[in-house]
């Protein structure tokens, strides 16, 4: 990863690499094509986990998730949902988004999880998504990981049948009345699927799938690393 601010640069190595440019006039996040920087072997036993965005998706919900996973050593893509392949996303508080690959590069592909960060209409761009939501049918099907935060599991996965009665999202009257029973907890695991409610709550939620992907002990590691209590 390269952080660029007034001149200085600072460098790390990372499982996922990603450039972020800072200027007086924008922020933007870069990311160009994943590679790693681990041997093929590892790289095969890692868990990989899709990341779909859009315009005015959430952009500290889709920053935790992915640098989260990578902490626990998954292979995190995002993946951009917008027309013609276009892999730029104006995030819903105006961080530049690229995507790695496009929603019909990622489809066809195996994922152990899929994560949905919220945002509005950044979640409606997400629910429109034909090719994604056939994935998330997919996931449901084959008893894989998925999962949404914040505006999410109302506006894309309760319309489309792929929740169940108790989960959680942002607790606003317009959202929690499109879903049966919702929940008030910050993170909630029902089967293979993980909702949980906001911005505030995306440690929680990433940490969560981190566990669920790797298991107890790595996740506590991680969440002692990040200073999570």
């Amino acid at each position: 990863m390269k952080i660029i601010t007034t001149g200085i640069l600072l460098s790390s190595r990372l499982i996922c690499t990603s450039a972020f440019a800072v200027s007086r006039s924008s922020f933007s996040l870069v990311r160009p094509k994943l590679y790693s920087s681990t041997s093929s072997t590892s790289l095969d036993m890692s868990k990989r986990v899709l990341v779909p965005i859009a315009d005015d998706s959430e952009e500290i919900e889709t920053s935790c998730i992915q640098d989260t996973l990578v902490r626990f050593g998954a292979e995190v893509v995002v993946a951009s949902v917008k027309p013609g392949g276009e892999l730029v996303c104006k995030m819903s508080r105006g961080l530049k988004v690229m995507a790695d690959v496009s929603i019909d590069e990622a489809v066809n592909q195996s994922w152990d999880l899929v994560a949905l960060p919220g945002g509005m209409p950044g979640a409606e761009h997400l629910r429109d998504c034909e090719p994604l939501i056939l994935l998330l049918e997919k996931q449901k099907a084959d008893g894989k990981l998925y999962a949404a935060m914040c505006a999410a599991p109302a506006v894309v996965l309760a319309s489309k049948g792929l929740l169940e009665e108790g989960a959680t999202c942002y607790p606003a009257p317009g959202l929690r009345e499109k879903m049966s029973s919702p929940a008030d907890e910050d993170v909630v695991v029902q089967g293979n699927v993980v909702t949980s409610q906001g911005p505030g709550t995306a440690l929680k939620f990433a940490i969560k799938m981190g566990e669920l992907l790797y298991g107890e002990d790595k996740a506590k590691q991680i969440a002692d690393e990040m200073l999570v209590s």
